[in-house]
């Protein structure tokens, strides 16, 4: 996420703060290069230009000339520029007053509507909400069945329409039928074009009428740029929408999009899609993302992940096992597990401070498929295998290498590598983590 502007940024920062005193000079070549990283991202260049020009007011300013660590000063005031541009603080749904609430969700062919619709129903149910999903494009082939699928994958109600009725007449029946479901928020799955167009958009403001939505959710493509950028504009002009879900922030997103979209629309970004997988839906918050954008990670978007998805009786039992030295195979496996469902090691590694700086720790960014690998051959061993590593000698070994589609060369390294880490494990707390040995090497 934003691997490319982070690289740029960090660079002219790391000049400024090996610099122990600052002039103007200092200041302007840092805000250029500032500038050239930021339309290389494509964000607006009116944005960019008031951008620059806020910070080199401040930079500028005693609280920069005079500090003891000018360069310190100059990347928090970027820090909280780049917080501000993104609209300072967490814009959350509007859901209050009389239920059902309803959850409009619009945008163009490809952004992946569809698909966030069930990753908001998802996150919905896990903050208590009961989410009653609505398939309200009848033009797009199998758009209706995705979303079934999608809701029975996560057990959430899906309204059965009917591709022969019109999709206003499809709403206006949800509305009806949400209270027998037991639902309390309606989420409307609406149709797209590849383009804006006048019969799309009268048919939108028909349904907004019908149903009076508590949020008008625009669904962006982030990998557009300036393009989403520009249709948050129109979308914005014709339904007054009340804020923004960026799909595929996980891929090559140069930036734009997100740092562009509140300053142009004055509407807020409220989640960001960073996967495939259902769950993979984020709030968006501009403080944290300026920090990950800075390299100075997300620690509490991290925390909050691993709260919401680790089981609390669970850690205490395995805190238990780790001071009883207990930790085996088993408890190795249940972990890969739990660390799978925060998401990919790369993201997760971006949220660490400092981790996305360093070009080592990107060359050895782990496999997936290696973690695939391991979780393969622990599969194939027996519970008492698990339990006592020990045991397995070469005929086990050639069994495991057999039963999990490996080489028996991977089976070792990984009972070696295993046993160095449960070492470690055991010695922490009285010499701290002197290095985790690589499971992937």
């Amino acid at each position: 996420m934003f691997e490319s502007l982070s690289d740029k940024l960090n660079q002219t920062f790391n000049k400024l703060k090996g610099r122990g005193t600052l002039n103007e000079k200092n200041i302007e070549d840092a805000l250029k290069e500032v500038r050239l990283a930021l339309l290389e991202a494509d964000v607006n260049y009116k944005v960019v230009k008031k951008f620059v020009q806020d910070i080199r007011q401040r930079a500028l300013g005693t609280e920069v000339l005079r500090s003891l660590t000018p360069g310190q000063q100059v990347i928090k005031i970027v820090n909280e520029e780049l917080t501000g541009i993104m609209g300072a603080e967490r814009q959350d749904l509007q859901l209050s007053g009389k239920t059902p609430f309803r959850i409009m969700l619009v945008g163009l062919q490809g952004s992946g509507k569809t698909t966030t619709a069930g990753k908001l129903a998802l996150y919905l149910r896990k903050q208590g909400r009961n989410p009653y999903l609505v398939p309200a494009d009848i033009y797009r082939p199998a758009a209706m069945d995705q979303l079934e699928k999608l809701g029975s994958q996560i057990g959430i109600p899906v309204h059965p329409a009917n591709k022969k009725h019109k999709p206003e007449k499809i709403c206006l029946d949800a509305l009806s039928k949400a209270g027998g479901a037991g639902a309390d928020v309606l989420i409307f799955d609406t149709a797209g074009r590849l383009h804006i167009d006048d019969d799309l958009m009268a048919e939108l403001a028909r349904i907004k009428d019908l149903i009076n939505p508590s949020e008008i959710l625009l669904v962006a493509d982030a990998m557009t740029g300036q393009d989403a950028v520009n249709v948050a504009k129109h979308f914005n002009e014709l339904l007054d929408i009340t804020g923004v879900i960026l799909t595929k922030m996980e891929g090559d997103a140069r930036g734009g999009a997100a740092l562009s979209l509140k300053a142009v629309t004055d509407r807020p970004i409220k989640f960001v899609g960073v996967g495939e997988k259902l769950d993979a839906l984020e709030p968006f918050f501009p403080d944290r993302m300026a920090s990950r954008i800075l390299g100075m990670g997300d620690m509490l978007s991290l925390i909050e992940k691993a709260q919401s998805e680790f089981d609390e009786k669970e850690a205490r039992r395995l805190e238990k096992k780790l001071r009883k030295r207990e930790f085996d195979l088993a408890d190795f496996h249940d972990q890969l597990k739990n660390m799978k469902k925060l998401g990919s090691m790369e993201q997760l590694l971006g949220m660490l401070p400092g981790m996305g700086q360093l070009k080592q720790l990107k060359k050895l960014k782990p496999d997936e498929k290696e973690l695939v690998k391991i979780e393969a051959i622990i599969n194939s061993m027996t519970i008492k295998e698990r339990r006592n590593y020990k045991i397995i000698n070469g005929s086990r070994r050639r069994r495991i290498a057999l039963g999990s589609g490996t080489r028996v060369q991977d089976v070792n390294r990984l009972l070696k590598n295993f046993a160095q880490t449960k070492k470690m494990i055991e010695n922490f707390g009285k010499k701290g983590i002197p290095g985790m040995p690589s499971m992937f090497q």
